[in-house]
């Protein structure tokens, strides 16, 4: 073959590397764009303006002050003014509501237990529906409750077995229909042997002691805040708390010492925002929050308070409502609890 013959067919040497040349380059291009990584979108400054918290009760209650307690040093950290706002009704569902209905990016609310967890089991045509309409943010206090009586009845597991003989005589109260003392007292009656024991509804905690000391009640669960003055004075009796050993009631035994075994119950306060809250509002209220419940000042604060400090990842409240929401959803069925 004639050695500078070639075929039009095949292209030169030097073609062909220049050919390779370009293809290599194109896929380096292509490979390099493809593994740069994308830059992270900003996120929107928040808050912008004021922020509010709704407190479905009245000043003094012990969720507002776990509200107060946490709005000073958040407005520091946030550079906005914090303002709680009570709006008492409705066993907090009141409040619950306008928090679940808020637009403005700037509402949240401090809520307890019953709002998220009892509420809507209680009640089918609540405005709100605790499952849908709120953003958990965290669980900030708890605290257990104390079983208290008279003065002239046995302790311990005494107490129990002379509450079984007193059939429908005995009464207990509780701060109204479908309230933590209300549902409690229902699931330990059932705990403690099916007691029989009569629910009388009151206006608050004053007036439950009050029926206690004049034996009107043979029993309620009320807040260590309240029990503990009444039972270190000798005024009412101690049957047990409704947790394992609890700071916040050092000196009195879980009821599982009387005998009552697998009932564990608290109160609870818990930072909660709308739905649509957004998700700078989310991340910042997450670090921040955080942060102020392992404050030891803060600790110490709500402890004085009769609280626990607590503090978890919104999936750690998420966690509690589901939880508490199947205990409590089987004593309201088996008790035909409701209220309207």
């Amino acid at each position: 073959m004639n050695p500078y013959f070639r075929p039009a067919s095949l292209p030169c040497r030097h073609h062909l590397s220049f050919l390779l040349l370009i293809v290599a380059a194109a896929f380096s291009s292509g490979v390099t764009a493809q593994s740069q990584p994308k830059k992270a979108e900003p996120v929107a400054a928040w808050p912008t303006k004021p922020v509010r918290i709704l407190v479905g009760f009245p000043g003094g209650s012990t969720p507002d002050m776990a509200a107060r307690t946490l709005a000073e040093p958040l407005s520091k950290v946030l550079g906005q003014p914090v303002i709680i706002e009570n709006k008492p009704g409705a066993s907090g569902n009141i409040a619950a509501d306008q928090v679940a209905k808020a637009t403005d990016d700037h509402t949240l609310g401090v809520v307890i237990n019953g709002n998220l967890t009892s509420a809507r089991l209680l009640n089918p045509k609540l405005a709100y529906d605790p499952a849908k309409d709120f953003t958990a943010l965290s669980l900030l206090t708890a605290a257990p409750l104390v079983l208290v009586a008279p003065t002239n009845l046995p302790s311990g597991s005494a107490f129990f077995d002379t509450a079984r003989t007193g059939a429908d005589k005995w009464n207990y109260g509780s701060v109204g229909n479908g309230s933590v003392g209300h549902l409690g007292m229902e699931l330990l009656k059932s705990k403690a042997g099916d007691l029989q024991a009569v629910h009388i509804p009151y206006q608050g905690n004053p007036q439950v002691v009050t029926a206690l000391l004049g034996g009107q009640i043979q029993m309620a669960l009320v807040p260590p805040g309240i029990a503990l003055p009444q039972i270190r004075a000798g005024k009412l009796k101690a049957i047990g708390v409704t947790s394992g050993r609890s700071p916040l009631a050092s000196e009195i035994a879980p009821l599982a010492d009387a005998g009552v075994r697998d009932f564990n119950l608290e109160v609870w306060t818990a930072l909660v925002g709308p739905a649509n809250l957004s998700k700078a509002a989310q991340a910042r209220l997450n670090a921040e929050v955080s942060n102020i419940i392992r404050d030891a000042d803060t600790r110490q604060k709500l402890f004085n308070q009769g609280w626990q400090a607590v503090g978890t990842a919104p999936e750690g409240l998420t966690s509690r409502i589901k939880s508490e929401t199947a205990i409590m959803s089987g004593i309201i069925a088996a008790r035909n609890i409701k209220v309207e």
